[in-house]
């Protein structure tokens, strides 16, 4: 009988916590979906990405709520497996361009045109760690702090990285543009997403 009561109240926990998560899953997914789009560059494999995130922190559920800052969590952990995607691809392309090296140049890769670079573009051509700071500072308003927190690193390293990253971005897209036009692209009016 005992072991009937026992399983009884694990069943009611599982329940408890897959609503939980569900909560989580529904008040978070569109933001990290957003935001894997804003890192990757990839508007396809955005949600994909968030939704391997999500798994992620299912399976870790119980560590996921029980730290300080959920959605911190949740967002390092979307930033890391970006990180990895983008490593992936990156190597991908380097042994694809040993056997077929393209001969032609891209017109994109013109550094004179910077008044015709997409927010997107130009978010893709900064590196991880400052593309990240950008788009959780500006994009999505977190503070030095909480951004500090999601990747993992200092607050004096999110200061510099955001700092040199709007900087690139302005001498892409224009001074007085950059900041309002990452804002847009994260809000969803620059763009797909």
């Amino acid at each position: 009988m005992r072991k009937g009561r026992a399983t009884g109240m694990d069943e009611a926990r599982g329940g408890e916590r897959a609503e939980e998560f569900h909560a989580f899953f529904e008040q978070h997914y569109a933001a990290l979906a957003r935001l894997a789009h804003l890192l990757t560059g990839d508007a396809d494999g955005a949600d994909d990405l968030a939704a391997d995130a999500l798994l992620a922190l299912w399976r870790r559920w119980d560590r996921v709520r029980a730290a300080e800052h959920p959605a911190a969590y949740a967002r390092g952990v979307l930033a890391n497996m970006a990180r990895s995607r983008i490593r992936s691809a990156v190597r991908e392309r380097r042994r694809i361009t040993l056997f077929w090296p393209s001969g032609g140049t891209d017109a994109r890769d013109d550094p004179d045109v910077p008044a015709v670079v997409d927010v997107r573009e130009a978010l893709r051509r900064l590196p991880f760690r400052k593309r990240a700071c950008v788009v959780l500072r500006h994009a999505f308003d977190l503070s030095e702090r909480e951004t500090a927190r999601t990747l993992g690193v200092s607050v004096g390293t999110v200061k510099s990285q955001t700092s040199k990253g709007m900087a690139e971005l302005q001498r892409l897209l224009g001074p007085q543009q950059a900041l309002e036009r990452v804002r847009m692209t994260a809000a969803g009016t620059g763009g797909d997403r």
